[in-house]
């Protein structure tokens, strides 16, 4: 039999010829390959996920000089670091199998309806949200938007989110989101010990949530903060700590339901030179007097009442507001107006000098991510009701807050808090017991606030029904021996329960934006023109190095959007959340075994945050030992910047490691600074495989000299995409490593979040994995709480959680195999047109490549910038720019690209670099060419004048295959300079509408 093989723009076919027979089969592993039995399944994930089939592998491998899998990873892994062959054992499901079990596991979910609170609703979200942003790949399968012009559309709707918080709260700016509340606060915290460094007391409310008193004490550790926890108002009086004071938290309405007028404990702080923070609710603030009007100076809080889940805890989108003469000191992603290179609107990410991959151990805050998918489904939550509609929305929760406060106290129970509006907390003493209330309600499924014997809380959100109404006030009757009202005996309120003073009276949401897609046909239209706008993995490979942007299945995804996962409230009784805690269990039990980890938690709810709570532990060790002073953490120079800024941010000092002109780690610079440095050695960092893309083969002597000191070993897990059933970091010599489910384990990157960051630990570091206080049993060495909820964005682990189940032991382990081969291939076809900086011994790359665009902007003036922009124009992503080196672009195509796909991105590469020595040789000019005028879009296009030194044709048609496959940019270049010397941060008026009309 004769196989050969179609180019790649006629089809991913594979022509089978023999003298039997003679016809064209579709490729893929799924065809060719005969299930084992009858009964076997035929919806095997394996096939699906994994992107060459295995005659693509076999050519693939017979281009790099190989005849088996077997001898090519042991070129490219080094044998000392190898496992066994079944390492990573586990039986796959099919994905008919997987639906199967989590809807067997959902079942084990209690359906109870929940009045908790404690800033986390039950949301309605609007089904053309769902069906269209959160259910669609082209929305969560998008990257950070980097590269911002293939990216308009959810930079737009993420402006529309940073003016839906700055209009709502009062503020004058808003970044894109982060990622809960508890730590959004503690962001706020440290943003007010910067603004007053000698000042280290920070006070805290008695009425700001348990959840996220416990994160802020966690931060503080790290700075040195003192954390006061009482009466915010008597305690800024109290002459022991008013000259120490660097801020102050409040929660707006407080935790129990009250509304305070803060504004006297504003100009009270701001005379002792401090910061207020508060926290606070965006449906509340529709009603109440905003923050920014009574003198706060940072604002945070949860915005997914907007239509986003509850989903046990997450993944949410939190918003952090801050006064004008903050702005520059603010964490997190900041969405900008610009202009294109023809003077066009273009938004772009703002600032970027304030995140850590720019300041590194001089950074407060690691934070490398947002929400961005969570934001965005807030923002058009926004869009879809508009003032009116969200005004609408707050004025029945309110109204039923204040029909049931009436009726429960007809029944003889007392309300704690006067004012409020939409959380109650009553005393029940009177009448009965909080146990007894609480018994007939679980009876009913229904879940309150525990807080003491006498009290009990309630909290009201958009989904409570007339009939939910009524089926509650049945229960306080009960308890109280009284009688229930119906629905008829219960009078509408006649004025708000919010004093005079403190109700809105400012305008919000005025921008067009939010005043124009209110119906369903309206909103369906905007949210796909702005998807057109975006780049995604709908389109083309996205190759970003270090960031694995591997198949999102749509298999895995599917449970998230069920009511047993969707609707389930982060504080629910343990017995009620049986399937969540075995989906734990087991994601928790599979990520040890694949890491040779003893334990794992899933809190961390980015990989920054990862970093951070295994440093923590780290600390918390050496105090158990009475070694408490050791706080030197060694880095070296090609770490991510997330890593020195998380050690700085747990109170570590970063001293940086050598590394070799080949991109090896320096193990003699290494030796002579864990000597140096052993009485307070803490930890050593690592990246493992190197950010340059190699396995280092001396990364077990590093550990061991790491150990030799007294340190521990932090692994950065961010590559683990590359390790799977082939190495592990404890068989590397890790103690501690973060995994990143949004990158190796399959969780969307959103367009810029949801990610987690789990952390998998020795036995010895078990002990000290972060607790929290929704945990009803707490380790006695335990760290505090790193997230607002227990298990962090707990509701996406399921994705993980299914894509492990899937792929079982053998298709993980095929998958890293695959993800190798397909970069060393990449590397294998840009040979000769590019200079591969790194590669090993045996001239092999791991699961990406980097390679150095240098020597053109020597000989022709060509930036990294202008290969990714012309890139753009062939219909892709460009890869990760200018890091882990300024002149050299970072390329990771995974293993769910096949090699029609990997082709078409070589040959736009090689055709890039046929430009580039047009370029080089004169051909065409160095300030007017194809790579420095790109992207080209259709505007550009279709302009009258065209005086340029090429065709139109050339410009956007440079390869054949883009005339059927064409993604177009939808600005030209953007100007980043003018975007942050004008900062403007939210959504266009009417008049300036106008005016670019």
């Amino acid at each position: 039999m004769v196989i050969s093989r179609f180019a790649p723009t006629l089809g991913r076919f594979v022509r089978l010829t023999s003298r039997a027979h003679n016809h064209v089969q579709s490729r893929g592993l799924a065809s060719l390959k005969q299930p084992a039995s009858l009964f076997a399944p035929l919806d095997t994930f394996h096939e699906r996920h994994i992107g060459p089939d295995d005659a693509e592998a076999s050519k693939m491998l017979a281009q790099l000089g190989y005849d088996s899998m077997e001898s090519f990873i042991s070129d490219a892994v080094p044998p000392t670091i190898r496992l066994g062959e079944h390492a990573v054992d586990m039986p796959p499901l099919s994905e008919s199998q997987l639906h199967a079990r989590a809807k067997e596991l959902a079942a084990k979910n209690k359906s109870f309806k929940s009045y908790i609170g404690m800033g986390y609703h039950n949301a309605v979200v609007p089904p053309v949200i769902l069906r269209n942003v959160m259910e669609n790949p082209a929305w969560y399968t998008q990257y950070t938007p980097y590269q911002p012009e293939i990216a308009q559309g959810r930079l737009e709707s993420l402006i529309n989110f940073q003016t839906m918080v700055m209009s709502l709260t009062s503020m004058d700016i808003a970044n894109a989101s982060l990622l809960d509340e508890a730590t959004a606060a503690a962001e706020g915290m440290v943003m007010s010990f910067v603004s007053a460094p000698k000042k280290k007391t920070f006070i805290v409310d008695a009425g700001v949530t348990t959840q996220t008193i416990a994160v802020l004490q966690t931060r503080a550790k790290g700075f040195g903060i003192k954390v006061v926890v009482g009466n915010a108002e008597a305690l800024v009086e109290d002459q022991s700590l008013k000259q120490d004071v660097c801020g102050v938290l409040v929660q707006y309405p407080d935790v129990n339901g009250a509304i305070k007028d803060f504004g006297d404990l504003a100009d009270k702080t701001h005379s002792l030179g401090a910061l207020v923070v508060c926290a606070t609710d965006l449906l509340a603030l529709t009603k109440i007097k905003p923050p920014g009007e009574w003198g706060a100076d940072v604002v945070v809080g949860n915005s997914a009442r907007f239509g986003v889940p509850a989903g046990y805890g997450g993944p949410h989108a939190a918003f952090f507001a801050v006064t004008d003469k903050l702005k520059r000191k603010m964490p997190g992603r900041l969405v900008g107006r610009s202009r294109d290179a023809e003077g066009n609107l273009a938004y772009r990410l703002s600032l970027q000098t304030r995140e850590q991959h720019i300041r590194r151990e001089r950074a407060t805050s690691n934070i490398c991510t947002s929400q961005a998918l969570l934001a965005n489904m807030a923002a058009m939550y926004a869009v879809y009701h508009g003032s009116d509609g969200l005004r609408r929305i707050s004025s029945k929760v309110h109204k039923f807050t204040q029909v049931f406060e009436s009726a429960v106290k007809a029944m003889g129970y007392k309300s704690v808090n006067e004012h409020f509006f939409d959380t109650l907390t009553l005393d029940v003493s009177a009448v009965s017991s909080a146990k007894s209330v609480h018994a007939l309600a679980s009876a009913v499924s229904i879940n309150l606030r525990p807080i003491d014997d006498h009290h009990v809380g309630i909290t009201f959100d958009e989904s409570v029904s007339p009939d939910e109404l009524v089926k509650l006030l049945k229960v306080f009757a009960s308890a109280a021996s009284a009688s229930a009202p119906t629905i008829t005996e219960l009078p509408e309120p006649d004025a708000p329960s919010i004093p005079t003073h403190l109700r809105r009276t400012s305008n919000y949401l005025s921008h067009p934006v939010f005043n124009k897609h209110h119906s369903e046909t309206e909103m369906l239209r905007y949210i796909n023109h702005l998807a057109s706008k975006d780049l995604s993995l709908v389109h083309s490979m996205i190759p970003l190095g270090s960031c694995t942007m591997k198949l999102n299945s749509t298999s895995s995804m599917i449970p998230l959007s069920w009511p047993e996962f969707s609707t389930v409230h982060p504080f629910a009784p343990y017995d009620q959340v049986q399937g969540y805690h075995q989906i734990i269990s087991e994601l928790e039990e599979d990520l040890c075994k694949i890491t040779g980890f003893a334990a794992a938690s899933l809190q961390p709810n980015s990989g920054a945050s990862g970093e951070y709570a295994g440093l923590c532990v780290i600390r918390a060790y050496h105090e158990s030992r009475g070694q408490g002073h050791r706080d030197i953490c060694l880095i070296p120079l090609s770490a991510h910047g997330t890593n020195p800024a998380s050690a700085a941010m747990a109170g570590l000092k970063v001293v940086s490691v050598k590394v070799h002109p080949d991109g090896n780690l320096d193990l003699e610079d290494l030796k002579d600074k864990a000597e140096k440095h052993k009485n307070n050695l803490a930890a050593f960092m690592i990246t493992y495989p190197s950010t340059f893309g190699v396995f280092e083969a001396g990364v077990q002597d590093a550990c061991k000299i790491i150990h030799e000191n007294g340190g521990q070993v932090y692994l950065d897990g961010a590559n683990l995409n590359a390790q799977i059933g082939l190495t592990n970091p404890a068989t590397c010599g890790g103690d501690v490593c973060h995994l990143n489910l949004h990158k190796t384990f399959a969780i969307p990157h959103g367009g810029g979040g949801p990610g987690v960051g789990p952390i998998c630990v020795a036995e010895h570091l078990a002990p000290f994995l972060p607790s929290h206080p929704a945990m009803p049993v707490r380790g006695e060495k335990s760290i505090d709480a790193v997230s607002a909820a227990p298990f962090g964005s707990a509701s996406i682990n399921v994705i993980s959680w299914a894509y492990i189940k899937m792929l079982g032991g053998k298709g993980l382990i095929d998958s890293t195999k695959i993800a190798l081969l397909n970069a060393n291939y990449m590397a294998k076809r840009l040979q000769g047109h590019y200079s591969l900086k790194y590669k090993n011994e045996n001239g092999r790359v791991a699961h990406e490549l980097l390679i150095d665009l240098a020597e053109f902007d020597k000989m022709a003036g060509l930036k990294v910038a202008d290969f990714a922009k012309r890139l753009q124009d062939y219909g892709f992503h460009p890869p990760t720019c200018s890091w882990p080196i300024q002149t050299c672009m970072l390329i990771e195509p995974t293993e769910s690209e096949t090699l029609e796909e990997l082709d078409r991105f070589c040959d736009a590469m090689i055709a890039i670099r046929e430009e580039a020595d047009d370029i080089i040789s004169g051909k065409q000019p160095k300030d007017n060419n194809l790579l420095k005028n790109a992207p080209h879009p259709v505007s550009t296009l279709v302009a009258s004048e065209w005086n340029r030194p090429y065709t139109r044709e050339q410009a956007v048609y440079p390869l054949p295959w883009l005339r059927e496959k064409k993604f177009w940019p939808s600005v030209s270049r953007i100007d980043d300079a003018y975007g942050d010397l004008n900062l403007i941060c939210d959504c266009p008026s009417v008049e300036e509408l106008a005016q670019v009309d």
